[in-house]
């Protein structure tokens, strides 16, 4: 590709697709050229409401019908942030359309679903990605190198991992994550997408021998056919001698939180997800020292916080910004790398995994 900037559109005027509006307008390799809606009134209303915050130079054009937006050769890429009930068929149709699909997460309903959207992204040769931000922060390295450096933690046994929040009354009776045709997986899908994700990349992506997991509570919106899971926990075993666990919650509010525990020490990060406002980004590396003196028993805090300097909230320097620059990278460059598909598979065969479990009340299940 000649250029030297990726073409968007964006499929839907979802409220995520607000603030990915504004990575794309902060991304210095990446314009948005259009937005698309089933109804194009809907489309312009949410550009005009973004463009005053991101303003492109030249507005995106608001399409009427997501097909539409395939068909322009203006566009390269596609963001696609559609409920997951209705993501798989318009992955097929970008790939078919030659589009670099960056796709929202869940990205399917099966395993299976996803595996054919890879399948025709690789025959069209397009980019496949999911929107998992947190991969392309720079803290993300910096934890990677504290974890292999043997006077960190030593080595790595247990990742826990919490992200949850407290939904109003509205959300648990309207939002489309309550209906199990748009969204069956509920909290496990949109909140256990980023904590299953977190423990496969802290193994390397090695995929766990055994799954167990529980529905705490289910509750479903007045015109879904059945509950979705709105209070999940899971447990992963690896046969490298690390475990697990993590819990996903629509009922408790906002915590964000993974722990990395080793025989020396615990990494851990309180917003590994969706970092707390700041102008750097960390994470404290804990060596506890318990010392016995005679009666005294005393427990010693050893904590050091590492940083790195990077904005949250669409800055720049951003992780939202960098997950768009990167993408933009990789279609600008002509060479998709596949490692973005296969990781996005292996976390959505743990997921499937983890919800097989909890339909046999806890069975243990390999994925």
């Amino acid at each position: 590709m000649s250029s030297s900037v990726c073409r968007w559109g964006i499929l839907s005027t979802a409220h995520i697709a607000r603030k990915n509006y504004q990575a794309l307008f902060n991304a210095d390799n990446a314009t948005l050229v259009a937005v698309a809606s089933r109804d194009k009134a809907q489309a312009s209303a949410f550009i005009e409401s973004c463009q005053k915050q991101s303003p492109f130079e030249v507005a995106p054009e608001a399409m009427e019908g997501y097909q539409r937006l395939l068909d322009d050769d203006r566009i390269d890429a596609v963001y696609i942030p559609l409920p997951t009930g209705l993501r798989k068929e318009w992955v097929l149709r970008a790939a078919k359309a030659g589009k670099h699909v960056l796709c929202e997460k869940p990205c399917g309903i099966h395993a299976s679903d996803l595996e054919e959207m890879i399948q025709l992204c690789a025959e069209h040769g397009v980019q496949f990605m999911d929107g998992v931000m947190f991969m392309h922060s720079q803290r993300l390295q910096k934890v990677r190198e504290a974890l292999l450096d043997p006077s960190s933690i030593g080595t790595l046994r247990r990742v826990t991992s919490l992200f949850s929040f407290a939904a109003p009354d509205e959300f648990l009776s309207q939002n489309i994550r309550m209906h199990s045709g748009l969204e069956p997986a509920g909290c496990l899908g949109d909140l256990g997408w980023y904590t299953i994700r977190i423990s496969l990349w802290a193994v390397d992506y090695l995929m766990p021998v055994s799954v167990s997991a529980r529905i705490l509570k289910g509750a479903a919106r007045s015109d879904s056919q059945h509950q979705v899971p709105i209070e999940f926990s899971a447990e992963l075993t690896f046969d490298n001698g690390v475990s697990a666990g993590f819990y996903n919650s629509f009922l408790t509010e906002n915590q964000q939180f993974v722990s990395f525990s080793g025989s020396k020490g615990q990494l851990t990060m309180e917003d590994f997800v969706l970092p707390y406002y700041d102008a750097q980004v960390g994470f404290d590396i804990s060596n506890a020292h318990f010392e016995v003196n005679g009666s005294q028993f005393n427990m010693e805090r050893h904590t050091r916080r590492c940083t790195v300097g990077e904005y949250a909230n669409n800055h720049p320097s951003a992780q939202e910004t960098r997950l768009f620059a990167a993408f933009s990278r990789l279609v600008l460059s002509g060479q998709p790398d596949p490692h973005w598909a296969e990781v996005a598979l292996k976390t959505q065969r743990v997921m499937d995994a983890c919800l097989e479990s909890a339909r046999k009340d806890g069975a243990s299940v390999c994925p």
